[in-house]
Protein backbone atom coordinates (compact mmCIF):
# COMPACT_ATOMS: atom_id res chain seq x y z
CA UNK A 1 0.00 0.00 0.00
CA UNK A 2 1.33 3.31 -0.84
CA UNK A 3 1.34 6.81 1.06
CA UNK A 4 -0.68 8.46 -1.91
CA UNK A 5 -3.32 5.87 -0.65
CA UNK A 6 -3.11 6.06 2.92
CA UNK A 7 -3.73 9.45 2.87
CA UNK A 8 -7.06 11.37 2.93
CA UNK A 9 -7.99 13.43 0.26
CA UNK A 10 -8.95 16.94 0.44
CA UNK A 11 -12.73 16.17 0.33
CA UNK A 12 -12.26 13.55 3.10
CA UNK A 13 -10.40 15.91 5.26
CA UNK A 14 -13.57 18.52 4.66
CA UNK A 15 -15.85 15.99 5.59
CA UNK A 16 -14.40 14.80 8.61
CA UNK A 17 -14.07 18.28 10.11
CA UNK A 18 -16.60 20.38 8.79
CA UNK A 19 -19.27 19.56 11.17
CA UNK A 20 -16.70 19.63 14.44
CA UNK A 21 -15.91 23.12 13.25
CA UNK A 22 -18.67 24.84 12.64
CA UNK A 23 -20.07 23.82 15.93
CA UNK A 24 -16.83 25.29 17.87
CA UNK A 25 -17.38 28.44 15.81
CA UNK A 26 -19.77 29.72 17.75
CA UNK A 27 -16.97 30.55 20.46
CA UNK A 28 -14.94 32.56 18.18
CA UNK A 29 -16.24 36.09 18.67
CA UNK A 30 -16.46 35.57 22.54
CA UNK A 31 -12.84 34.39 22.40
CA UNK A 32 -11.56 37.37 20.44
CA UNK A 33 -13.25 39.49 22.98
CA UNK A 34 -11.73 37.50 25.44
CA UNK A 35 -8.23 37.98 24.51
CA UNK A 36 -5.83 38.94 26.49
CA UNK A 37 -8.61 38.92 29.47
CA UNK A 38 -8.53 36.76 32.29
CA UNK A 39 -11.37 34.26 32.16
CA UNK A 40 -11.15 32.81 35.63
CA UNK A 41 -11.68 34.06 39.00
CA UNK A 42 -10.72 31.82 42.30
CA UNK A 43 -13.38 31.07 45.17
CA UNK A 44 -12.18 30.81 48.72
CA UNK A 45 -14.63 29.34 50.91
CA UNK A 46 -15.68 30.60 54.01
CA UNK A 47 -13.62 29.32 56.93
CA UNK A 48 -11.30 27.43 54.35
CA UNK A 49 -8.65 30.01 55.07
CA UNK A 50 -6.22 30.71 52.29
CA UNK A 51 -5.21 27.24 51.89
CA UNK A 52 -8.35 26.04 49.40
CA UNK A 53 -9.43 28.20 46.80
CA UNK A 54 -11.34 26.87 43.96
CA UNK A 55 -11.12 28.03 40.22
CA UNK A 56 -14.39 29.21 38.85
CA UNK A 57 -14.57 29.81 35.28
CA UNK A 58 -16.17 31.76 32.74
CA UNK A 59 -19.23 29.71 32.09
CA UNK A 60 -18.37 29.72 27.99
CA UNK A 61 -14.21 28.09 28.66
CA UNK A 62 -16.08 25.60 30.45
CA UNK A 63 -18.74 24.86 26.94
CA UNK A 64 -15.96 25.55 25.10
CA UNK A 65 -13.81 22.94 26.63
CA UNK A 66 -16.60 20.37 26.89
CA UNK A 67 -17.30 21.11 22.73
CA UNK A 68 -13.73 19.88 22.54
CA UNK A 69 -13.55 16.93 24.16
CA UNK A 70 -17.07 16.01 22.55
CA UNK A 71 -15.00 16.09 19.14
CA UNK A 72 -13.18 13.18 19.46
CA UNK A 73 -10.24 14.69 18.43
CA UNK A 74 -8.84 14.93 21.78
CA UNK A 75 -5.24 13.76 21.52
CA UNK A 76 -2.98 12.02 24.17
CA UNK A 77 -0.12 12.07 22.52
CA UNK A 78 0.48 15.76 21.80
CA UNK A 79 3.60 15.55 22.95
CA UNK A 80 4.34 13.78 20.04
CA UNK A 81 3.06 16.38 17.58
CA UNK A 82 4.91 19.31 19.62
CA UNK A 83 7.95 17.43 19.40
CA UNK A 84 7.66 16.11 15.87
CA UNK A 85 6.55 19.69 14.88
CA UNK A 86 9.28 21.29 16.67
CA UNK A 87 7.17 23.97 18.98
CA UNK A 88 8.19 24.33 22.45
CA UNK A 89 6.16 27.94 23.54
CA UNK A 90 3.19 29.84 22.73
CA UNK A 91 4.97 31.91 20.22
CA UNK A 92 5.53 28.45 18.43
CA UNK A 93 2.01 27.31 18.46
CA UNK A 94 0.55 30.46 17.41
CA UNK A 95 3.14 30.72 14.51
CA UNK A 96 2.33 26.57 13.47
CA UNK A 97 -1.48 27.73 14.01
CA UNK A 98 -1.04 30.44 10.85
CA UNK A 99 1.12 28.24 8.80
CA UNK A 100 -1.46 25.10 9.30
CA UNK A 101 -3.27 24.05 6.14
CA UNK A 102 -6.34 21.45 5.78
CA UNK A 103 -3.63 18.55 6.10
CA UNK A 104 -2.75 20.06 9.06
CA UNK A 105 -6.03 20.04 11.56
CA UNK A 106 -4.73 16.95 13.25
CA UNK A 107 -1.53 19.29 14.56
CA UNK A 108 -4.51 22.50 15.39
CA UNK A 109 -6.38 19.68 17.31
CA UNK A 110 -2.85 18.81 18.95
CA UNK A 111 -2.27 21.85 20.35
CA UNK A 112 -5.86 22.41 22.09
CA UNK A 113 -5.54 18.92 23.55
CA UNK A 114 -2.32 20.01 25.33
CA UNK A 115 -4.41 22.93 26.70
CA UNK A 116 -7.06 21.00 27.41
CA UNK A 117 -6.01 17.68 28.56
CA UNK A 118 -3.28 19.68 31.16
CA UNK A 119 -6.42 22.02 31.95
CA UNK A 120 -8.24 19.10 33.64
CA UNK A 121 -5.14 18.44 36.23
CA UNK A 122 -3.98 22.28 36.30
CA UNK A 123 -6.68 24.87 36.91
CA UNK A 124 -4.79 28.04 35.26
CA UNK A 125 -3.89 26.00 32.14
CA UNK A 126 -7.58 26.12 30.46
CA UNK A 127 -7.10 29.98 31.06
CA UNK A 128 -3.92 30.38 29.42
CA UNK A 129 -5.76 29.03 26.38
CA UNK A 130 -8.04 32.63 26.36
CA UNK A 131 -5.52 34.69 27.56
CA UNK A 132 -2.65 34.06 25.09
CA UNK A 133 -5.54 33.53 22.29
CA UNK A 134 -4.01 29.88 21.25
CA UNK A 135 -8.10 29.16 21.38
CA UNK A 136 -9.20 32.51 19.19
CA UNK A 137 -6.06 31.57 16.78
CA UNK A 138 -6.93 27.50 16.31
CA UNK A 139 -10.76 27.83 16.04
CA UNK A 140 -10.80 30.73 13.52
CA UNK A 141 -7.58 29.12 11.48
CA UNK A 142 -9.74 25.78 11.26
CA UNK A 143 -12.67 28.23 10.36
CA UNK A 144 -10.67 29.82 7.38
CA UNK A 145 -9.49 26.17 6.44
CA UNK A 146 -12.96 24.41 6.13
CA UNK A 147 -14.41 27.65 4.48
CA UNK A 148 -11.80 27.63 1.67
CA UNK A 149 -12.11 23.86 0.80
CA UNK A 150 -15.96 24.03 1.40
CA UNK A 151 -16.39 26.23 -1.28
CA UNK A 152 -18.46 24.97 -4.56
CA UNK A 153 -16.23 25.46 -7.43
Amino acid sequence: MSLENEKKSTKELVDEYKDIVTNLSKFIPWLEMKQGQNSMSNFVPQNAGLSLSIPRYDGMVIELVKALEASGKMNRNYPYIYRNNKIYDVNDEISMIHRATINDMDIIFGILSNYIIQGRVKAVVWNEGVVNGIYYEALKKMKEIIEFWDMPL
